[in-house]
C-alpha cells in the first residue's frame, strides 16, 4: 500500500508518532488509509448537509476494513458569489481545489480518497484531483435540494430569485412577492434544484463511473443518499485492494459518454468547460471543442428540466434517475467500467423502471439533436458554445445590432434601466478566462433580459460564461476572447452579429478588411489585478476552447 511509505520500518518511528496522536491505533495504521475529502461549508448551502455525509463515509470506510481520515476542501456557492467581483474567483477555485487535495493525498500517502462534493466548481476540481493522482477515487455527490412552495406553485432557485428582479423591475409582481419568493425558493440543504451546472456535473459523474449508481440524483435529504456514502466508504476499501485507479475508470470511453448525457440531458455549458480541462488532465487529446458538437447532432434531447423546462432534480430522480437514461440510451453509449464494479451494460441491464414522461424514448425526443450545440465563425474562430436546449425554436436564428459593453456590471446597468431595444445583441467582454480574470458568468444579465420580457427578443454574446440556469438565445466561451484580441474585442455598436444555431454558425458581419483594420488598432488593455489567485489565474488561463485551466 502506498501508505506504507509513512507507517513501516524503524525510520517512520515518528511518523508513527504523529498519527497515534490523533487516536489511531496501532491495527489502524496496518489498514489502508483512506482520506475523505469534504467540502463541507456552512456559507454554501449544497455543503450543509455534509457532516452528516461524513459520518456515513467513516463508518463506511470502517466497515470495509479501513481507517478514514476526514480533510477539507474549499468550497465557493456560485449563486452568493453571482453578479459581483466574487465570481471571478469561482473558476480559479477549481484549480485550487485540485491542488489542495493532490497536495493532502501525497504528502500523507493516503491510499484511496473519497470526494465528498456538490457544487459547482468544486465537483469538477476533485474530478482534476482524481485524473492528476491515479489513486482508487470514489465520487459522493451530496444530492439536490427540494423544490420551493409558494402559493401552491413549485418554486426553483433561478426562475424563482433572479428572473424574479427582472419581473419585479418591469412592475410583474410587488415587493412582497418578491420577498416571499427570496425566502421560499430554496427550502433547505442540497444544490439548487434544476439542471444547473451542479446537478449537471453530479449526473456526469455518475456517467462516467466515479460514483454508485443512483447517486447523481438521490436527493439531500434522503436515507438514500447516506446509504449511497456508507456503501461508497465501503467500495473505497475494496478498490484499494483490487486496485482500480482513477484512470481505469476515466477513460476515453467515458468521458464520451458523460458528453452524450449531457447532451441528452440538456444539462450546463459549464459542463464543456470542466470536461475540456478533464481530458487535458488526462491527456485525451481526441476529446475537444469539436467532439460535442460532433456528438450533439447524433444524441437527441430526452429529458427537459429547469431552466428549459419546468420539471425539476426530484422528478428526474423519481423517474429511475440516470441509470434509466442510460437504459434509454442504449447503445448510443459504449460499455465501461465503474467504481461499482459493474460496466455500464450491466447497470443499463438492471433497470426495471423508467418514467417516460420525464424521460422520453428515443423516438419521441424534445429535439432530435442534443441539449448543446458549438458555434464557430468569423466572431468566434475558435468555437462558442450555446444550450439549445434552453432557445426557443424561434429564435434559434437570430440576428441583430450589437449593443457593447466591457464588463458585466456596465450591460447590468443597461439592461435594468431599460435602454437594452428588441433586435440587440448585447455584447459583453473582457469577461473571459484572462481578461476577466476568471469568466464569470453572466447569469444576472442573462436572467434580467428574461424577466424583463425580452427573452425572444434581445440575444447575449459573451466570452464569460453561463449558470446552467441561463436560458434564451445567449451565447458564450466566444473564444480567442477579447483580452487576447480575438474579434469580439473589435466589435463595435450598430455592428450586425448573426446568430445561426442550426447550422452552428456565429458572425461579425464586418468586412474582412474593416476587422483587419480594426484588429492593428487594438491595445490591449491592462490586467486587472497585479498579485494574488486572480493575476495567476489571467497569466495561466488556457483558453475557453481548452477549458480554462491552469494545467
Amino acid at each position: 500500500m502506498r501508505s506504507t511509505r509513512v507507517t513501516e520500518g524503524v525510520d517512520r518511528c515518528p511518523h508513527r508518532s504523529l498519527f497515534f496522536a490523533t487516536g489511531i491505533t496501532r491495527e489502524g495504521l496496518r489498514r489502508p488509509l483512506i482520506g475523505i475529502a469534504s467540502a463541507f461549508s456552512d456559507l454554501v448551502p449544497g455543503h450543509i448537509h455534509m457532516r452528516e455525509l461524513e459520518r456515513f463515509i467513516e463508518r463506511g470506510v470502517e466497515a470495509g476494513g479501513g481507517t478514514p481520515f476526514v480533510f477539507g476542501v474549499p468550497a465557493i456557492c456560485d449563486g452568493i458569489a453571482m453578479g459581483h467581483e466574487g465570481m471571478r474567483f469561482s473558476l480559479p477555485s477549481r484549480d485550487i481545489i485540485a491542488d489542495a487535495i493532490e497536495s493532502v493525498v501525497e504528502a500523507h500517502a493516503l491510499d484511496g480518497v473519497v470526494l465528498l462534493t456538490n457544487c459547482d466548481k468544486i465537483t469538477p476540481g476533485m474530478l482534476l484531483a482524481a485524473a492528476r493522482l491515479d489513486i482508487p477515487a470514489i465520487f459522493v455527490t451530496a444530492g439536490p435540494m427540494l423544490s420551493g412552495r409558494y402559493r401552491g406553485r413549485r418554486l426553483a432557485f433561478v426562475r424563482d430569485t433572479f428572473e424574479a428582479v427582472g419581473r419585479y423591475r418591469k412592475g410583474d409582481i410587488g415587493e412582497a412577492e418578491l420577498f416571499a419568493l427570496e425566502e421560499e425558493a430554496c427550502p433547505g440543504g442540497g444544490s439548487c434544484q434544476g439542471l444547473y451546472t451542479a446537478n449537471t456535473m453530479a449526473c456526469l459523474v455518475e456517467t462516467m463511473g466515479m460514483s454508485l449508481p443512483g447517486c447523481g440524483t438521490a436527493l439531500a435529504v434522503s436515507a438514500k443518499k447516506r446509504r449511497i456514502a456508507y456503501e461508497s466508504g465501503k467500495r473505497i476499501v475494496e478498490l484499494v485492494r483490487e486496485g482500480w485507479n482513477a484512470r481505469s475508470i476515466l477513460t476515453e470511453r467515458a468521458l464520451r459518454n458523460a458528453i452524450r448525457v449531457d447532451l441528452a440531458l440538456g444539462g450546463s455549458t459549464n459542463t464543456v468547460l470542466h470536461l475540456l480541462a478533464l481530458a487535458r488532465e488526462l491527456g485525451l487529446e481526441s476529446i475537444s471543442l469539436r467532439t460535442f458538437d460532433e456528438l450533439s447532432r447524433e444524441i437527441p434531447h430526452l429529458v427537459l428540466l429547469e431552466p428549459a423546462g419546468d420539471l425539476f432534480m426530484e422528478d428526474l430522480e423519481f423517474a429511475g434517475g440516470i441509470p434509466a437514461l442510460l437504459a434509454t440510451l442504449g447503445d448510443l453509449l459504449e460499455d465501461a467500467r465503474t467504481v461499482s464494479g459493474k460496466t455500464i451494460r450491466e447497470i443499463q441491464r438492471s433497470v426495471d423502471f423508467v418514467d417516460r414522461s420525464v424521460i422520453r424514448p428515443l423516438d419521441n425526443p424534445y429535439n432530435r439533436e442534443g441539449g448543446i450545440a458549438v458555434l464557430f465563425g468569423s466572431l468566434a474562430p475558435e468555437g462558442a458554445v450555446v444550450k439549445q436546449a434552453a432557445v426557443d425554436e424561434s429564435v434559434r436564428v437570430f440576428r441583430g445590432k450589437a449593443v457593447c459593453f466591457n464588463s458585466e456590471e456596465e450591460a447590468m446597468e443597461a439592461i435594468t434601466s431599460g435602454k437594452i431595444t428588441k433586435g440587440s445583441v448585447v455584447v459583453i467582454r473582457f469577461e473571459g478566462p484572462r481578461g476577466g480574470p476568471g469568466m464569470r458568468e453572466m447569469l444576472a444579465p442573462t436572467s434580467s433580459i428574461v424577466g424583463m420580457g425580452l427573452a425572444k427578443d434581445v440575444a447575449l454574446v459573451t466570452d464569460g460564461r453561463f449558470s446552467g440556469g441561463t436560458r434564451g438565445p445567449c451565447v458564450g466561451h466566444v473564444a480567442p476572447e477579447a483580452f487576447v484580441g480575438g474579434p469580439i474585442a473589435l466589435v463595435r455598436d450598430g455592428d450586425e452579429i448573426l446568430i445561426d444555431i442550426p447550422n452552428r454558425r456565429i458572425e461579425l458581419l464586418v468586412s474582412a478588411e474593416e476587422l483587419e483594420q480594426r484588429k492593428r488598432a487594438f491595445v490591449p488593455p491592462k490586467p486587472r489585478y497585479e498579485r494574488g489567485i486572480l493575476a495567476r489565474f489571467a497569466k495561466l488561463a488556457s483558453s475557453a476552447s481548452l477549458g480554462a485551466s491552469m494545467s
